[in-house]
């Protein structure tokens, strides 16, 4: 694709703009009890999981009157499992809750967005996490294995409340790896099939936000600015997931972690620079961004570089896969096709994941005019 192509492309394409109120900066939560009379609930459920339970009853004390419980139940598992869903459901329908407060991490957000599908209930979300899925439509259930997921306008929260200090507790590595999955949310969206002028803006800025204050926050976690940094950036990255198709990397890890049981940010980091070095070849626009955003000229290998630097897995081997079910992976992958830059076979998608499983360092592939495998819903 020539440049003036290339440029041509870009002036036509179709952004919907998810109707979600943002408010962000330092201190932020206390003011969570204006945002949730904003939207006229009086009775709200405050969600967390049971380490978060103190973070839970602080956020109750804040509300006040307008809380009437707190479910400490949410269970660190992605996606959430149908049996936590009903239970979260039961105690709203208990306790006659007219929305949910989630604060937390994918999970929590997770819960809420289980509720509200199961019931049409409202909710506000502090994340503590970089996990990016308040910003998103998309549900997930886990029942007896099988992981189910779906967008649905209702679960999308209302308001989104997101506040660095929250963040300043969480540990190190739980930073650098959710950190990462949420830039794998932008490295996608800027090869989305969707992709608008600005989804690659905020994709780009994400990117670079992720990119530069990761390092710092692993350095010094309780800096706060690069904490602010990179919650803006993982906000940026969820709002591209939100509004964009992923593709073959985001598919790798769902199918990865459904039937290997894999830790959800921890597979992302591995996949991420060797999907990259495949996709990127067929997706020029999408790597000059990305070489500006990472600061060098093959952005899947500075991929590699920023998780050494984090000091995070960098192989499958690490997460305790075996070399020996990878076939078995790849055939999940192409049982349901993405749609992707570059059309890859089970002999492709092997090799990306042999490579992901040793750990080795990407290449800058050389690829073929963009092919893309049509399916006719989007892939989480």
């Amino acid at each position: 694709m020539t440049d003036r192509e290339a440029a041509a492309a870009q002036t036509e394409f179709v952004y919907d703009a998810l109707p979600m109120r943002v408010s962000f900066g330092s201190g932020r939560l206390a003011h969570l009890g204006d945002e949730v009379a904003r939207l006229g609930l009086r009775r709200v459920l405050v969600l967390c999981t049971p380490g978060r339970r103190e973070l839970g009853e602080r956020v109750a004390e804040l509300l006040g009157d307008a809380a009437v419980g707190v479910f400490a139940g949410a269970r660190m598992h992605v996606p959430v499992p149908v049996a936590v869903a009903e239970a979260g459901a039961a105690e709203a329908r208990r306790l006659d809750a007219d929305g949910c407060v989630a604060i937390g991490g994918g999970s929590t957000i997770g819960l809420a967005k289980a509720i509200a599908r199961d019931s049409g209930l409202p909710s506000v979300c502090v994340p503590t996490t970089y996990s990016g899925s308040e910003m998103t439509p998309v549900w997930g259930l886990t029942e007896d294995g099988d992981k189910r997921t779906g967008r649905d306008p209702v679960v999308l929260p209302r308001s989104v409340v997101y506040d660095p200090e929250l963040t300043i507790g969480l540990a190190a590595h739980t930073s650098a790896a959710s950190g990462v999955n949420a830039l794998a949310h932008a490295v996608e969206a800027l090869y989305a099939p969707d992709v608008s002028p600005v989804v690659a803006l905020m994709a780009e800025e994400a990117a670079r936000s992720l990119a530069t204050a990761l390092p710092a926050v692993v350095r010094a976690p309780a800096d706060v600015p690069e904490r602010a940094l990179a919650l803006r950036g993982a906000w940026l990255a969820g709002a591209c997931l939100g509004a964009t198709t992923m593709s073959l990397h985001h598919k790798l890890c769902h199918v990865l972690g459904g039937l290997l049981d894999l830790p959800h940010a921890e597979t992302h980091t591995v996949v991420l620079p060797h999907v990259a070095a495949f996709n990127l070849a067929a997706a020029p626009r999408a790597a000059a961004a990305l070489s500006r955003a990472l600061g060098g000229a093959d952005p899947a290998r500075a991929l590699h570089d920023l998780n050494r630097t984090l000091e995070l897995p960098r192989s499958l081997a690490e997460l305790g896969v075996d070399r020996a079910d990878l076939s078995a992976v790849a055939d999940a992958v192409l049982a349901r096709p993405s749609i992707n830059p570059r059309q890859a076979d089970h002999d492709t998608v092997l090799r990306i994941l042999n490579d992901a499983w040793a750990g080795t360092v990407p290449k800058a592939a050389t690829g073929p005019t963009p092919v893309e495998v049509a399916i006719s819903t989007r892939s989480i």
